[in-house]
């Protein structure tokens, strides 16, 4: 007989059902960003790509064509001005990146790092699929990477999720956030919308290159996930930390020591901001105890889609 879950399991890992449940919820998100002005219309110009445009066919020149869309090919083959006609493409991709590495198998209050991490996931995956776009994703740890080709419908959806709770990698090389990144950006489609979802620890400045370079043709949002502990020491005394196999006294007496943590943090979250605005990416913040829809509105409510 088959053994339901125990809610504590739940706090450490998550379950095929938990992801699938996360349905109704994210019926209430939007990815759509809020509305883009073209250039033309004034002085703002949104960093939003908005949909791919796909090749239609190509016809003879017209008076008013975009020189910038020329044939040339089939104009020096004709001897006849010809353009290219362009269409909107009907679904666009969506790329969920996921950090299962060890450092986000670790929590003090709420769920583990990873777990928030799939929960976000699914509900942008959920709400991709409900606004008929497609769904892609990658996850990597210190067990490998896997990419899965963005799919439309449900199928898809169940693939994408039964990865999230039981990931199977092709090979056994560790995969570092910079590697990760660089797989990424071979495999985002210009156009497409991208989630990394981590907890950015490994962040250097070969990872942030291959970010820019992501970020020059599709929307970019980080979800950076992390534990209310990693932000703040807690107050005077000792604390014990496990991970089964290792034991860690942590002593939080000294003022200076747990303002110090506390500066590093905020430099982290700070370096983070600022690399965001840098390249037009929007950040959000995730706290291991707060709600992933609630974390996601923000995003819509923020205006980064």
């Amino acid at each position: 007989m088959k053994v339901s879950p125990s809610h504590e399991n739940e706090r450490i890992a998550v379950s095929l059902k938990t992801l699938v449940d996360l349905a109704k919820p994210a019926a209430t998100l939007n990815l759509r960003p809020k509305q883009i002005r073209a250039a033309q219309s004034g002085n703002y110009v949104s960093h939003f790509k908005g949909r791919g445009m796909a090749f239609a066919e190509t016809r003879l020149y017209q008076p008013g064509d975009d020189v910038r869309r020329m044939d040339w090919r089939v104009t020096a083959r004709t001897d006849k001005p010809h353009s290219k006609i362009f269409c909107e493409e009907r679904e666009r991709p969506l790329f969920i990146s996921v950090d299962y590495r060890p450092g986000m198998a670790f929590a003090t209050r709420g769920v583990f790092k990873s777990v928030q991490a799939a929960k976000l996931a699914a509900l942008l995956a959920w709400a991709a699929q409900q606004q008929g776009d497609r769904i892609g994703g990658q996850i990597f740890s210190d067990a490998g990477c896997l990419e899965l080709k963005p799919r439309s419908g449900k199928s898809a959806l169940l693939r994408f999720f039964n990865t999230l709770a039981h990931p199977v990698y092709p090979s056994a090389a560790a995969s570092t956030l910079t590697e990760a990144l660089a797989r990424l950006q071979h495999h985002a489609h210009p156009g497409s919308r991208i989630y990394v979802i981590s907890d950015f620890r490994g962040l250097n400045q070969l990872a942030e290159n291959h970010l820019a370079l992501i970020a020059r043709h599709c929307e970019v949002v980080l979800l950076h996930i992390f534990d209310p502990l990693e932000s703040q020491l807690p107050e005077k005394g000792r604390y014990r930390f496990t991970d089964k196999i290792r034991d860690i006294i942590l002593d939080t007496g000294e003022i200076k020591q747990r303002h110090e943590y506390h500066q590093r943090f905020h430099a982290r979250q700070l370096h983070l901001k600022h690399l965001c605005q840098k390249l037009r990416m929007t950040l959000l913040p995730c706290s291991t105890n707060q709600s992933p829809v609630e974390v996601l509105n923000l995003n819509r409510s923020s205006g980064a889609g």
